[in-house]
């Protein structure tokens, strides 16, 4: 197994660089219409980010385990080869658009990737704001691992997608033209994803290629000026609310549902999800279920 480097971790100087560079723009030309910079939710997504990377590093220990027990029980193996490797790239990438729309749809996924949309600003260190509980992830890549690819090769192409997506985190560019807004994902389409709106909602889930979701219905363009955030926002720069805000609101709902169902519901229902009517027709009780979100 060739030794394959982990690209975010050799883009780190380079994202460093670019959200230096895009900060000073908007100091030396503000405008009023872009959410810019604002320096405690830029230094919390840093944080965010650096966090991350600590978390990380323990989470992948059970899973590198996990991939390395079904690698070696599958009798496949794919070849890491100058061609195999965009073969790879392409696999990661239909997954993480399945896994990405799981993080938006399942509730308590959702509470791991909320935190990536927690900021009312979209610039490029809001791509660092990555959340503490990576751990929820590894299921979605598992077909790959079982049809051959190497854990590591998994790794690999998954770093590659997370330093593309570094750069479509701004409002300095506008529109791409026509046939790479068509095929790729790109700062116009990721503007969308992380609006607040109702018909930008749980939109535009690619990584690299924005083709899976005008496959799968997914795909909106951008039209209105996007509003960054949550449809409830929260209102604290600690790291340690931000990243579990979400699990702490899920406890709170489960301890107070009606029922088995309602408790269900709250965990691996959408984050908007309420409870039905009752049997005998009367509306079940129990506190109300947050809003859905970007």
């Amino acid at each position: 197994m060739p030794n394959l480097p982990d690209a975010v971790l050799w883009s780190i100087p380079a994202f460093v660089l670019l959200t230096i560079v895009e900060m000073v723009s908007y100091r030396i030309h503000p405008d009023e219409d872009k959410a810019g910079y604002e320096s405690k939710d830029a230094a919390t997504s840093v944080g965010m980010g650096l966090g991350s990377l600590v978390f990380d590093f323990f989470w992948k220990i059970p899973i590198v385990a996990i991939y390395t027990a079904v690698h070696e029980l599958t009798p496949l193996r794919v070849p890491v080869l100058w061609w195999t490797i965009p073969l790879m790239l392409l696999a990661q990438d239909f997954c993480y658009y399945w896994q990405h729309r799981g993080h938006h749809v399942v509730r308590i996924l959702w509470a791991s990737h909320v935190v990536h949309h927690s900021s009312r600003r979209f610039n490029l260190s809001t791509a660092l704001r990555q959340p503490w509980t990576g751990f929820t992830s590894w299921p979605f890549y598992l077909p790959m691992v079982a049809l051959g690819v190497h854990p590591a090769a998994v790794a690999f192409c998954s770093s590659v997608s997370l330093v593309y997506q570094f750069w479509i985190h701004t409002e300095r560019i506008d529109k791409m033209p026509r046939p790479f807004e068509y095929v790729l994902n790109t700062p116009s389409h990721h503007r969308v994803h992380h609006a607040s709106q109702g018909g930008y909602l749980d939109r535009n889930f690619g990584g690299i290629l924005i083709v899976w979701d005008r496959l799968f219905g997914s795909w909106v363009g951008e039209t209105a000026k996007p509003e960054f955030g949550l449809t409830k926002n929260i209102s604290t720069y600690n790291p340690l609310r931000v990243a579990t805000h979400e699990y702490a609101a899920i406890a709170r709902d489960v301890r107070a549902a009606a029922n088995w169902r309602e408790r269900a519901g709250r965990v691996f229902r959408g984050p908007g999800w309420q409870p039905g009517p009752r049997p005998d027709g009367r509306p079940e009780t129990g506190p109300a279920a947050p809003e859905a979100v970007a």
